[in-house]
């Protein structure tokens, strides 16, 4: 099935007989401490208007451990990750749609912690809040308790060593920007630079101006340019944020891909591990 939804289909669907449970995942990624400006407060953003039926989700809280030696979002515990999905009104049997603002990162992460722990009908609003025309709702809705129990591993996952490895036999794709790629710069990790053998493909690189995939075809000229033909494909980023959102848009182009979710953050925390700079993978 796929993995996005326009506007247009998802007002259709809530208008149907079997309308989806609605996630809505408001965050950014936050430099505020450094720009001494105030944090993004996604819940405010939710109270404030959000898609009627949404019920919000904390990336940070819910769909993340507290940071630490697994990175700066590491996964959540698995069966609070459920239990937070449960009182959504999240059920294995109801298709879910997860949207965001707009940037998709966040959105894609929860589509990617539901696939990955076995939900099979889950979309991402391609575009977010931004393409609704709809109207808006303050109501916070209180759904009946889904019957989702999560049973990780439907969906590959890497560690720091199959990250290493698979930037050796087949292609790991590094989701941030190319200046973080390189090392040039590196505004929130211990250092700059990238994991050798890791390809630079930023995930900007795979939306429009509107913020909405690039067309499917497109988006597999563009993986495939980059190596992703007959090869096993990985995705990594800072925290496993981006990341997620490089592999929704390989899934949209029909690639399957492994989420490395410790990414950049994991790998760079430990001084043991190698680190490649500049534009050369190696």
């Amino acid at each position: 099935m796929n993995a996005i939804i326009s506007a247009s289909e998802l007002a259709d669907e809530l208008a149907g007989a079997r309308p989806p449970v609605l996630l809505d995942v408001r965050w950014q990624l936050s430099l505020a401490k450094a720009a001494g400006a105030a944090a993004f407060d996604g819940r405010a953003e939710y109270e404030a208007g959000h898609l009627p039926g949404a019920v919000f989700v904390d990336l940070d809280a819910e769909l993340a451990g507290p940071p630490g030696a697994g990175g700066r979002h590491p996964l959540p515990d698995v069966a609070a990750f459920g239990a937070v999905m449960r009182r959504a009104g999240v059920s294995a049997g109801t298709p879910v749609v997860v949207y965001d603002g707009g940037q998709g990162w966040a959105a894609a992460r929860a589509w990617w912690l539901l696939r990955w722990t076995g939900h099979q009908d889950v979309r991402v609003l391609d575009g977010g809040l931004a393409t609704w025309t709809g109207a808006l709702s303050t109501d916070v809705p209180a759904p009946a308790e889904g019957d989702f129990a999560p049973e990780p591993g439907a969906v590959a996952l890497l560690d720091a060593d199959g990250a290493a490895a698979l930037a050796r036999s087949g292609l790991l794709l590094d989701a941030r920007a190319g200046e973080r790629y390189r090392g040039e710069v590196e505004p929130i990790d211990r250092v700059g630079g990238h994991i050798p053998g890791a390809v630079s493909a930023p995930t900007t690189e795979n939306v429009g101006p509107d913020g909405r995939f690039l067309a499917p075809e497109v988006l597999a000229d563009r993986f495939k340019a980059l190596g992703a033909s007959g090869t096993e494909v990985g995705v990594y980023c800072g925290s496993g944020v981006s990341g997620a959102h490089e592999v929704l848009a390989l899934a949209v182009a029909g690639i399957p891909a492994a989420l490395y979710a410790g990414s950049w953050s994991q790998w760079s925390s430990d001084e043991s591990r190698p680190v490649a700079t500049g534009p050369d993978p190696q």
